[in-house]
Parts: structure tokens; sequence; C-alpha cells
């Protein structure tokens, strides 16, 4: 078991730039991928990003090219997204997300097996 906890979430006008934090403890990330979910009121979680722990790899979800960045500082076993452009539709919950059964990244939210209890972002226009 891994145990996640995100911070870096908060309030921010649209068009501005957040960067969301996720420090694991636990066991070592070495084989693992990890992911940045959200989850907007009345709406279902979907992915946002994933990164490969070892190789650095990533994965983005279209809604987040260009404007979200995932990345990781293995000194710190902590997972990065940094938000830029924040559009209102960005506001959601953010859920951390390890993948402890293989490395390879995926957007299928039911392959990560561990979560993190989520930070609010929420964009203002």
């Amino acid at each position: 078991q891994v145990q996640l906890v995100e911070s870096g979430g908060g309030s921010v006008q649209a068009g501005g730039s957040l960067r969301l934090s996720c420090a694991a403890s636990g066991r070592t990330l070495s084989s693992y991928a990890m992911g940045w979910f959200r989850q907007a009121p009345g709406k279902e979680r979907e992915f946002v990003a994933a990164i490969a722990w070892s190789l650095g790899y990533t994965y983005y979800a279209e809604s987040a090219k260009g404007r979200f960045i995932i990345s990781r500082e293995k000194a710190k076993n902590t997972v990065y997204l940094q938000m830029n452009d924040l559009k209102p539709e960005d506001t959601a919950v953010y859920y951390c997300a390890a993948r402890t059964i293989a490395p390879i990244m995926t957007h299928l939210e039911n392959e990560y097996d561990n979560w993190g209890h989520g930070t609010q972002v929420t964009v203002s226009s």
C-alpha cells in the first residue's frame, strides 16, 4: 500500500495557474504509474494526466494537453501537476492515484489501486 496526500489546490481566476502536489509514502514508486484525475460537481471522475515513475513518460487527456504538465521528483517521492491557463471548466476536486500492479500508464480509473483524498480547485471567470 502507498499513501497519497494531495496539496496545492485553491481558488484562482481564469487564466491563472496552480501547481498541485501529491506526496507518496509507504512504498517506493519505482515500478508504479501515477495519475491525476478530477471530479466536477455532478459529473463522473475523469482522467487528467499520468506519468510512468521510472522513465518519466507522460500521457494527457485532450483537455489537459498544452496547458497542464505532470512531473515527478524522485528524491521527494512527489508527483506534480502544473496547471496553466486555467478555465472555469477546470473546477473540480483533483485526485492523485497510483497504479501499483504495473508501471504502464493508463487513463482507466479502475486500473489505479491507491488514491488520495483530493484537493479542491476552483476557477472563477
